[in-house]
């Protein structure tokens, strides 16, 4: 009897069940966080409402940075074709953005055609007026890295004179629009133009909250000489430290982006290690992309309920008769003072509060009588949502991503350097002789054997202990000197013979030069005499 009257408890204690992460987060986002954030207008002050189709796009990279700074030469680099609508020079060229989509046909659809499809997640861009529109277009093109991820190309920033003749749309809130969707920000550098002009400033600024999607690529950089780029690299992160604020440095990647010789090839090896690492974090895109829209849809929610409290304080505050002007007045001018009573009330963090300045302007234009008050119920939906849904879809995220392991970027630029002889690191360190008939530690052999035979080997074989006295020597730490025994022991005995012993003198050797240890020994290193035992 009355077991209906715990059947709303249950059903806020037991979290939702889902089959996909993109379902799910389409699903909670429908029934649990929309409805707060229509309740209090939330639309008209953050972020438009999301929809389906940002919830199953590819992952999308967004590319920033003052004019001629090599913004479309990079996505041509990456791509290893041209792309419709692409214009490249010294001069402002790219005077729209540019959504670089995969698509069966090259072509180039309108923005406001764009705008108008639900398969595509721009609809919300409409709210930008014709300004924006006219100058948003998306090049669509059959290539397989656009299978993958999809690239944001952007109008060059403007600098000096430039600056001060206005687009016609609010640009910083266009960018800030991507920023929320995106699943990388890539900044832009000319290592000849390290200058950040007063828009370039306002736009790192309206990404603030998301500094974890940001890269900085100092671009051009085989352009100077070892010196300078030492003095350019410095120069930008302390303009960067300026503007971003952020006590952790901002990871910057050096190096020349374009299908073109070095100019100046003397830090070609930096170069290289740098792009690797550029593309090893692009290509990881894809498999991370379900986090990073779970964890957007958190940062939503938490901004969502702020805003829930502050509207409703504001609200509460309001007289109902008389003298509704001067108090609106008052209550917009101590805004920071209301902020720092939710801030103690209700044991919110200052970081998921709105920007002060910004949201005083917004609530000059609106009418505080047709706020709501405090709707516990609305809150207490959202607190369920992120302490047990979204525990519920995390553990969904891991099992996807071990389902879909080498689920990675393909094709252009990131073939070129996978196999072969001109993949990062081919020939060196470990890989030293791969493909020498020789094996490559007999070079050395003679050298080593001299040692080897002054640490008393019985029946062609030095103990441990022995072995250890002549190791030590090269001062690396004990998991390293173990590590290299370990792979070094291949018949696991125990004990080093003459070929083990230089094996292992030729690992210290890759070690000390700077290069990592294979977890496995390869092939080409194994000793002439050992390769049947491995077999």
């Amino acid at each position: 009897m009355f077991s209906w009257l715990g059947t709303d408890d249950r059903r806020r204690k037991d979290p939702e069940v889902f089959q996909t992460v993109s379902e799910g987060l389409k699903k909670l986002y429908k029934t649990k966080l929309l409805p707060l954030e229509e309740h209090y207008k939330f639309h008209e002050f953050h972020s438009p409402a999301l929809e389906d189709a940002d919830f199953d796009n590819k992952p999308m990279v967004l590319l920033v940075g003052q004019y001629s700074t090599g913004k479309t030469t990079f996505i041509r680099y990456l791509l290893e074709q041209d792309f419709p609508g692409m214009r490249i020079g010294p001069e402002p060229t790219t005077d729209s953005f540019i959504a670089v989509m995969q698509g069966d046909v090259e072509g180039i659809i309108p923005g406001n055609a764009l705008v108008v499809d639900p398969k595509k997640p721009f609809r919300k861009l409409n709210a930008f007026g014709n300004a924006f529109l006219n100058r948003f277009v998306c090049a669509q093109l059959p290539n397989p890295v656009l299978e993958s991820i999809s690239v944001i190309d952007t109008p060059g920033i403007l600098s000096g004179e430039k600056q001060r003749i206005s687009r016609g749309y609010d640009f910083a809130a266009v960018l800030e629009w991507f920023a929320e969707r995106v699943d990388r920000i890539i900044l832009l550098f000319d290592a000849h133009k390290l200058d950040i002009s007063d828009e370039f400033s306002e736009v790192i600024k309206a990404l603030k909250n998301h500094e974890d999607k940001m890269r900085v690529v100092l671009n051009k950089a085989d352009q100077i000489e070892t010196q300078q780029l030492m003095r350019v690299y410095g120069a930008l992160m302390w303009s960067l430290g300026k503007i971003v604020n952020t006590p952790e440095v901002i990871r910057v990647y050096i190096g020349s982006f374009w299908s073109h010789q070095l100019l100046i090839p003397d830090n070609r090896k930096l170069f290289e290690a740098e792009e690797q690492d550029l593309f090893r974090d692009i290509q990881s895109l894809p498999r991370n992309a379900a986090l990073r829209k779970l964890n957007d849809l958190i940062k939503r929610a938490r901004l969502a309920k702020v805003h829930a409290y502050i509207i409703s304080s504001l609200k509460k505050e309001m007289p109902s008769m008389f003298g509704k002007d001067n108090k609106k007045k008052e209550l917009v001018n101590n805004l920071g003072d209301i902020y720092a009573r939710i801030e103690r009330e209700h044991q919110i963090s200052p970081g998921d509060f709105p920007n002060l300045r910004k949201m005083q302007d917004q609530l000059q234009a609106q009418d505080f009588s047709k706020f709501q008050p405090l709707k516990t119920k609305l809150l207490e939906t959202v607190e369920d949502m992120l302490a047990n849904d979204i525990a519920q879809l995390m553990v969904l995220v891991r099992q996807e991503e071990s389902q879909r392991p080498t689920q990675m970027v393909k094709g252009g630029a990131f073939e070129g350097t996978l196999h072969g002889p001109f993949g990062h690191g081919y020939g060196e360190g470990a890989g030293e002789g791969i493909d020498d008939a020789q094996w490559v530690v007999a070079r050395d052999k003679p050298m080593y054997d001299e040692i080897f035979y002054t640490l008393s080997p019985v029946d062609g074989k030095i103990t441990g202990a022995n072995a250890k006295k002549e190791m030590v020597r090269s001062k690396l730490p004990n998991t390293v000197l173990g590590k290299i025994w370990k792979l070094a022991d291949i018949d696991k005995d125990g004990m080093l013979d003459d070929e083990e012993f230089a094996l292992a003198n030729h690992l210290i050797k890759v070690k000390l030069e700077g290069h990592e240890l294979p977890n496995e020994l390869p092939s080409h290193l194994l000793p002439p005499s050992k390769r049947k035992i491995t077999e």
